[in-house]
């Protein structure tokens, strides 16, 4: 009997059922899409923008309605034998398997990366053009955030931020889609990423060892653009600017004859339009954000965003608006510095005015815009010299990162202007930890006296601190260290205890007790090698305590780790050996720069360095933290000990090579 072959699906019937199911796919899976567009954005963004770009990123996915060049052809229907046939859909390890999610998924993949691509012929200082273009959604007179997570959360997000994109796209795959490495090199190499290996192996190292943690804190409120919260953008200034926006409309019809002519002279004189007139908008000193003098007390969100603006001339809109043009495209005449990692683009929006105000002869501006900047300009008030422009990195900053910003820098010292929260500042010196701290003058604009700087070379014979206390509208009795290192914002110094016996592992806390000021008092002169460097804060961890051989007295092991705005980390371990003087510098053994050392993301060290006795023979010592259970010395000398200490006699010069085993398994070797 004849057999009826199957009729043909046709091209344009194959394309609409495709598009279909990749709606379905986006509509089903929209949360997941817009968490890894928000994972994968460039975090300069900032996080409002960075919400409302992966909703867009996402959004525009699909092809437009009706378009046959952005039309391509989704698989149908899936194919699949063998056990997991059935197991379509998404699961906890795994992404969804459905090929029409794959093709969705790639579009947002390449739209997010292409954030951060620039063509070489792009002005540097301007965004990537893919960031220019307008898109919905747009929200009009609110901020979006996602919710705030912790300190984890916190430190995993500027690890991301200190990554390029297709690492931030390889790190999400893997811990978000559930992709195995090949998976991710494949997707990321459809993606026209340049170097897939590169991206795989540079995320790897991310997140390490509590990779499972990480993968919890990616799918935390933290990074779901999805569930957020909202606060107004500027409610003071509404009126001024729909009434601005009626005058607007007046000035259309002129501007539409001056355009025409603008072009016609653009296209005769061959003249490049300066990146001043693209943000001509978002530069005007009437379009400054300003915050409520009593906004701090009643926001959940203790940061540059809730200071208000303060000084005597933050109605100066001639000084304002030099400010502004001087972000925008600086003079040769005015000198820029920026902290490293900080971009010095003009803001893609309205910034929040800070301070302006007359300091040290001087005419101060301070600006925070939506990429987490913090931006001062200063111009002399009499003479011939230049004005200057600085810019340093806010990731994130909290009630004690965001407690004050320098407004004025002399040879001698300099001034701050504090967090409107701070209740009271002192002055201390870490060199000196048995004194108590003095009163340091604050004027009613939240400007101090001015503080001596830490000497940055010679003899190291003083260490000036802020010592500033929280108002108790915030938290009770909550007072924090602070300490110039020559950025526009103070670095926080904090203090984690030696582990105790059989108990968790302990946290970083407040440098303000005896024993914090103690171990400060001997390693506060190694903070020079860190000014300058963008650093946000400093903690001391001491992770052991050693008895010294010939029944000597104990020592500390301090691992001092810097964490930069930008994410990487610098460690110094310090050997603080029995000594006369409570300021006795500590000996460094060990200088890691860019690593995870001594973080929440690398919580085991060991260490070691050559010891004298006071009889004259030397021994290697070697300590590591709590996990530590075994150390083995191998080369000069071969020896072990159990625990996490170790000492053997040894020539001065002996070549040791160092490991320790873990108490979960794992080796570890020495920091050098």
């Amino acid at each position: 009997m004849p057999i009826h072959q199957p009729q043909q699906r046709t091209d344009a019937q194959s394309d609409r059922t495709g598009v279909r199911q990749a709606e379905a796919a986006l509509v089903e899976h929209y949360p997941r899409l817009v968490r890894l567009a928000y994972v994968v954005l460039p975090p300069g963004l900032g996080r409002h923008r960075r919400v409302l770009t992966a909703h867009a990123v996402v959004q525009r996915a699909l092809p437009a309605a009706g378009s046959k060049a952005s039309s391509p052809r989704v698989p149908a229907q899936s194919r699949r034998t063998g056990p997991s046939a059935s197991t379509e859909g998404t699961s906890a390890d795994r992404g969804p398997a459905h090929p029409a999610y794959g093709w969705v998924r790639l579009r947002v993949l390449r739209a997010a990366l292409a954030h951060e691509r620039r063509p070489r012929w792009w002005p540097g200082r301007l965004p990537a053009p893919a960031a220019l273009r307008p898109a919905l959604p747009v929200v009009w007179g609110l901020r979006l955030f996602p919710r705030a997570g912790g300190v984890d959360e916190l430190a995993l997000d500027r690890a991301l931020s200190a990554v390029d994109g297709p690492v931030r796209a390889a790190f999400a795959l893997h811990l978000l889609e559930g992709l195995d490495e090949s998976g991710v090199r494949e997707l990321l190499a459809e993606a026209a990423v340049a170097d897939p290996a590169g991206a795989v192996r540079r995320a790897a190292r991310l997140g390490r060892p509590d990779r499972a943690g990480a993968q919890a804190m990616l799918r935390s409120g933290e990074f779901d653009p999805c569930t957020v919260q909202t606060r107004p953008s500027d409610l003071l200034r509404r009126r001024h600017r729909v009434r601005a926006a009626a005058v607007a409309a007046a000035l259309c019809v002129v501007a539409g004859g001056l355009t025409v002519a603008v072009e016609q002279g653009a296209r005769g004189g061959g003249e490049e339009r300066s990146p001043a007139g693209v943000f001509a908008p978002v530069l005007d000193p009437a379009e400054l954000m300003r915050t409520a003098a009593e906004r701090w007390a009643d926001t959940s969100r203790l940061d540059f965003t809730a200071w208000p603006a303060r000084g005597g001339r933050t109605d100066d809109d001639a000084l304002l608006g030099r400010a502004l043009r001087a972000w925008a495209e600086p003079p040769e005449s005015v000198r820029v510095s920026t902290t490293p990692g900080t971009a010095a683009a003009p803001p893609a929006e309205p910034p929040r005015l800070l301070f302006a105000d007359e300091v040290d002869g001087a005419a101060v501006v301070l600006f925070h815009d939506s990429a987490d900047r913090v931006v001062r300009y200063a111009e002399p008030l009499s003479g011939a010299g230049g004005a200057a422009l600085d810019f340093a990195r806010t990731d994130d900053a909290d009630v004690t990162t965001g407690a004050a910003v320098v407004v004025s820098r002399t040879a001698d010292g300099a001034r701050f202007l504090l967090a409107p929260w701070i209740a009271e500042s002192t002055t201390r010196d870490l060199l000196a930890p048995d004194t108590p701290g003095r009163p340091l003058e604050v004027g009613p604009d939240g400007v101090t006296a001015e503080v001596p700087r830490p000497a940055a070379g010679g003899a190291c014979g003083t260490w000036p601190v802020l010592q500033l206390r929280s108002s108790e509208q915030i938290v009770e009795k909550h007072a924090f260290l602070v300490t110039d290192l020559g950025d526009l914002a103070p670095v926080h110094l904090t203090y984690t205890p030696k582990p105790g016996r059989g108990a968790p592992a302990r946290q970083p806390r407040e440098a303000t007790s005896t024993e914090a000021l103690l171990a400060w008092a001997r390693t506060a002169c190694s903070l020079r090698t860190l000014a300058g460097s963008g650093v946000r804060s400093v903690n001391n961890w001491a992770f052991a305590e050693q008895k010294l051989p010939e029944g000597g007295a104990s020592a500390d092991w301090l691992c001092t780790r810097a964490d930069t705005w930008r994410g990487p980390g610098r460690v110094l371990v310090q050997f603080l050996s029995p000594a006369a003087s409570p300021t006795e510098p500590a000996s460094v053994v060990a200088d890691r720069d860019d690593t995870a050392l001594c973080s929440r993301f690398g919580q085991h060290v060991l260490a070691g360095t050559h010891w004298k006795a006071p009889s004259g023979r030397w021994y290697v010592l070697a300590a590591g933290s709590r996990a530590v259970t075994r150390i083995e010395a191998s080369g000069a000398v071969r020896d072990a000990a159990g625990g996490p200490t170790f000492a053997v006699r040894a020539p001065r010069d002996a070549d040791v090579e160092l490991t320790a085993s873990l108490r979960e398994g794992g080796t570890l070797t020495a920091v050098h």
